[in-house]
């Protein structure tokens, strides 16, 4: 015979029956308080007042108002709260999208040919000054913060398409049929930017682009231009490798993947995200030949989380089993969101940002399987934290290599709308997690920035064994940016600038053998099986230049400690870097700037 239902578990059987009527369920949460959970009904979410959904019908005067109204808002504004996302429903569309800050653009289909613009879905380079003169506007090194997803452009007949990005803005599972040009065209300066799991027809053109990720594309035009460090992985269509004259790093698969979760429409109008498969030893797309393995999980099992959600009903959700996804704004927290169960979901649209306001974690992630965290940002408050984000715990050992962790388009941010602490951003203690593009960022312009206001020691501290990066940004924290003590880690294209504003050696000098300044790069010593493929690491100590950095990399003398397509850049010629890695590779400095490592051990 077998034992009755616990008293909870018919309780909340029974909350659940009459969730549809209540539109909540009732919660007790770990601490004993019952919480009421909104109902999302996937038919017709509240996915808040800043997600434009479009269909077919929708005329398109309404949609251009929409789209520029948003961007004249967005041309400029780096470090307000405002936050969009504008989403297409599958058919046809005439529109002109001129992507600005903070703005998601994204189709609800399966498949990006499910949704088709004819026009652009662009970033241009227009509005921020370069060099001496206040009438070149033509530099993109601060086009931060965007994303296109999951549609398809079909650019007008002799015009190009325009994508004049720096970190954080992600083209993803995007079919573009024309070219592409990922700078002003002209003269603008332009500082990094990822494309994955896209298909461009024509010609990619990356002018000035200093350095570029490409991962499991299909470059049907193929690729023309490179500056100091640009990867290519599992693609079609790319350059040969060919390090350093031309930078181009090239690796012909992907050994674990798993793509970006995604929002989606169904036939019956219902509201589903789809979680795409693990994938091992790919190249190309993963829609290529039709929709994509995964799982598709209505949008009912998910708490929407609005600007206004208490993180108490955050957490109740989580406890209750559901997954979450975040409508575009500024979250400010009281505690920490706590994920605790394997192959939860939590899924930002249009950059929603997580800023903790009491000195807690913004998230932690248990040390348990495939929890996906995508398309969100962490913003430090001006109560210091310890970190911003931590996955698994302090000595977790559990293996998850059948189902891993996983981290999309995150994004951290340490100063800028204003003073933002945190000691580190992101700690990875579990092992076998993937990072799919993140950019780490302790701010060197806008607000509550300097030496003794934004303080953050290191960016990014990997504990877990068996943990890949792909196209890893890390920038401008005091001390290590990145901290590597697990075994057999992997880092596919890595890009780091020091901090500007040590105010001289004495202050910036690690402990390591009467080293100048911190690496940008530190793999344990402990460490004997490490690798890493097209990294860079520039200097622009614009307050001091007469600070020195020993080495841009720091790592042990080790046979499996191996590292490939190396760079060290003085901006300008304003700051040293001794070495590239530890003592191996030339001066970067006023008269040789830029200085190259083909591999490590040579």
């Amino acid at each position: 015979m077998r034992n009755p239902s616990p008293p909870r578990r018919r309780w909340l059987v029974l909350a659940l029956a009459a969730a549809t009527a209540l539109g909540t369920v009732n919660v007790l949460s770990a601490q004993g308080a019952e919480i009421a959970v909104p109902v999302t009904d996937p038919m017709n979410p509240d996915l808040g007042p800043n997600t434009f959904v479009f269909d077919p019908s929708t005329p398109p005067a309404e949609i251009q108002s929409r789209v520029d109204t948003i961007a004249a808002g967005q041309k400029t504004n780096q470090f307000g709260p405002e936050r969009y996302a504008v989403l297409f429903k599958p058919g046809q569309y005439d529109a002109d999208v001129n992507l600005r800050f903070f703005t998601q653009v994204a189709g609800l289909g399966r498949h990006p040919d499910d949704v088709n613009l004819n026009g652009h879905v662009r970033v241009e380079a227009d509005w921020l000054q370069q060099g001496d003169d206040p009438n070149n506007l033509g530099n993109a090194t601060q086009n931060f913060w965007r994303a296109a997803e999951n549609l398809s452009v079909t650019i007008p007949q002799g015009q190009i398409e325009r994508w004049a990005v720096s970190q954080a803005a992600p083209y993803r599972r995007m079919h573009l049929r024309g070219q592409v040009q990922l700078w002003n065209g002209y003269d603008g300066w332009a500082s990094g930017g990822l494309i994955a799991d896209s298909k461009i027809d024509g010609f990619t053109e990356s002018g000035s682009q200093q350095q570029f990720y490409t991962r499991n594309s299909e470059l049907g035009g193929g690729w023309g231009g490179s500056v100091w460090n640009m990867v290519f992985q599992g693609s079609t269509g790319t350059p040969p490798q060919n390090f350093p004259n031309p930078s181009h790093t090239v690796l012909d698969t992907t050994p674990k993947i798993r793509e970006k979760p995604f929002l989606h429409v169904d036939d019956s109008g219902s509201y589903n995200v789809f979680v795409p498969s693990l994938r091992n030893d790919t190249k190309g797309t993963s829609w290529g030949g039709g929709n994509a393995p995964g799982e598709s999980i209505s949008l009912s099992e998910f708490l929407v989380v609005k600007p206004d959600t208490s993180v108490a009903t955050v957490n109740a959700a989580l406890e209750q089993g559901k997954h979450l996804l975040f409508t575009p704004g500024v979250h400010h927290l009281d505690d920490t969101i706590r994920v605790t169960k394997p192959n939860t979901v939590v899924l930002g649209l249009g950059l929603a940002t997580l800023t903790p306001d009491t000195g807690k974690t913004a998230m932690t992630v248990a040390d348990v399987d495939g929890v996906k965290v995508a398309g969100m940002m962490f913003d430090a408050g001006p109560v210091n934290v310890p970190s911003l984000m931590e996955v698994g715990q302090e000595g977790a050992s559990a293996s998850h290599a059948e189902n891993p962790t996983s981290l999309h388009d995150v994004f951290f941010r340490i100063g800028g709308p204003g003073v933002g602490k945190a000691t580190t951003s992101l700690q990875v203690h579990s092992n076998d997690v993937i990072g799919d593009h993140m950019w780490l960022w302790r701010g060197d312009h806008g607000d509550g920035i300097g030496w003794d206001v934004n303080t953050a020691r290191n960016g990014l501290i990997v504990e877990g064994d068996n943990v890949t990066m792909y196209g890893l940004f890390v920038e401008h924290y005091q001390q290590y940016q990145t901290i590597w003590n697990g075994e057999n880690g992997k880092t596919f294209f890595y890009q780091n600038e020091l901090p500007y504003d040590p105010p001289d050696n004495q202050t910036w000098g690690s402990p390591g053998g009467g080293t100048q300044g911190w690496a940008a790069y530190k793999v344990g010593d402990q460490v004997n099986t490490h690798e890493a493929y097209g990294v860079g690491s520039y200097s622009f100590f614009n307050v001091n230049p007469a600070v020195v950095a020993s080495r841009g990399f720091e790592v042990p003398d080790k046979p499996g400690v191996r590292f490939q397509g190396l760079v060290a850049v003085s901006l300008g010629g304003v700051g040293t870097i001794t070495n590239v890695i530890n003592t191996t590779g030339a001066t970067a400095n006023e008269p040789n700037q830029v200085s190259y490592v083909t591999k490590y051990p040579q």
